[in-house]
């Protein structure tokens, strides 16, 4: 692209699915910024439209077809008041269907997978030339391939001005795709085999962002503690590694990461949960079933036994380490005693959050073609029976969370009045009274009720004075 200047156009992305695409719309924004692009919240001012797209949840690609029937409408909008708009579609859909949301769409004018949008800015000069061409002719530009280079070292840095709107907190690409291939995942088909970047890169960047201001950096990957970035002397390097360096960055306060693989908790990251306060003790390690039986037909290759061996374990380095996780009912085959083992195992963890959904087939993955298919109102009614209980296991974590004086980084200004907001260190949202002078720093707060979705504090009164 040709236009260097500053600010000259407006983007707007829209986001679906997990941290790994915000985190990806960023850079998508980073990409696009020497060329003139200011982000912007009102679609309505937007010159260029991305729709960042997620493969996980159920009907996505319905939805993002529907999407863009409304983006059409915001087209001729635009046209009939002398404007104009470009439209993209990025992330896991786009990966998976890119030649067929280019024929069902002809609105589209780019259509591009996670590992190529460091290329936007070619793709946008490609779909300029083909705007001129006769609607029948008009065809999206479509980059779904797999390059040989990393996007990461061709993406520019970000400027500190950009990054400062990012805030307090940010998210951290440090591996990408995955080699597990769960029979009900589509991330290997559309991230790809595991990627990890390497341990120079990772630091430059969380630099970055500590001196643009960020406190708490969070660590992602589809499987992240399988993480295994080369060092500078071409020595592999862990996850658990990584948090020691990371911890020797002047000014971060805070690691977290997601998502884990049960199989890739190994020593090394347990003993870093031991030995850095900077790790959080907040760990999401899904497990989905509690089933052997269902496990080994999810290629979960771990049963729950050994799951638990590495709860243990984690406990047994850090006491006070909160569990999340992901459960996944009514997949094929499921019986009633296999989803009572789930339940079981919910149980005996004692869980401070987690996600569950009702098994929905993904085209292309083993699991859609197994039988034992289970019937839609017997996995509502298990789905309802399973939140019950991470439900009251939530609860009960936060009351017993009364009492205690945590440390809070806060981050904003609360919703009432004299109030401020912000996050304890197992990601629970905590407002309290509290000075604007506040937001930027940890403060000690002590806990004091709970409401529905947060916790309410109180500033120790040495800070208070």
């Amino acid at each position: 692209m040709t236009d260097m200047r500053p600010n000259t156009k407006k983007l707007f992305i829209k986001t679906y699915g997990c941290q790994m695409n915000v985190y990806d719309s960023d850079r998508m924004a980073d990409a696009l910024a020497p060329h003139g692009y200011e982000p912007t919240g009102d679609i309505m001012a937007a010159d260029l439209v991305l729709l960042n797209t997620c493969h996980i949840r159920e009907k996505a690609s319905e939805k993002v077809f529907s999407e863009l029937g409304r983006m059409k409408e915001l087209r001729d909008l635009r046209r009939a008041a002398g404007a104009d708009l470009v439209i993209g579609v990025a992330g896991c859909v786009a990966q998976a269907e890119g030649e067929e949301i280019a024929r069902r769409a002809p609105v589209v004018d780019m259509v591009f997978g996670p590992q190529s949008y460091h290329r936007l800015p070619q793709m946008l000069d490609g779909a300029a030339a083909r705007r001129d061409l006769h609607p029948s002719q008009h065809r999206a530009v479509v980059d779904t391939d797999y390059p040989d280079e990393d996007k990461f070292e061709h993406l520019p840095a970000a400027t500190k001005e950009v990054t400062i709107k990012r805030g307090l907190t940010a998210f951290l690409t440090v591996q990408e795709g995955c080699d597990k291939f769960c029979a009900f995942c589509v991330v290997p088909y559309t991230r790809g085999a595991e990627v990890s970047r390497p341990v120079r890169q990772v630091l430059e960047e969380a630099r970055a962002l500590v001196a643009a201001g960020v406190k708490e950096i969070t660590l992602l990957g589809q499987n992240v503690n399988g993480y295994h970035g080369l060092d500078a002397t071409g020595r592999s390097v862990g996850l658990g590694a990584l948090a020691y360096l990371l911890a020797d960055i002047s000014g971060l306060e805070r690691v977290r990461y997601t998502t884990s693989h049960p199989r890739d908790m190994d020593d090394a990251l347990i003993a870093a949960h031991r030995d850095l306060d900077i790790l959080m003790p907040y760990l999401h390690l899904p497990v989905q079933s509690g089933s052997d039986s269902i496990l080994k037909a999810m290629n979960r290759r771990h049963t729950a036994a050994e799951y638990l061996r590495i709860i243990e374990r984690i406990r047994t380095a850090r006491p006070d380490m909160a569990l999340s996780g992901d459960f996944i009912v009514g997949f094929p085959g499921e019986t009633d005693q296999d989803f009572e083992d789930t339940l079981s195992i919910i149980r005996e963890v004692g869980y401070a959050s987690a996600y569950s959904f009702k098994y929905s087939t993904r085209p292309g993955t083993p699991g859609a073609n197994l039988d034992g298919q289970i019937a839609e109102d017997l996995k509502t009614e298990r789905l309802h029976r399973l939140q019950d209980l991470i439900n009251s296991q939530t609860t009960a974590f936060h009351a017993a969370c009364v009492g205690k004086t945590m440390p809070v980084l806060v981050e904003r200004p609360g919703r009432q009045a004299g109030q401020v907001g912000g996050r304890s260190p197992y990601l629970q949202a905590v407002h309290f009274e509290g000075s604007t002078d506040l937001i930027g720093a940890i403060h000690q707060v002590e806990i004091v009720g709970t409401s529905v979705n947060s916790l309410v504090g109180r500033l120790r009164q040495a800070q208070a004075a």
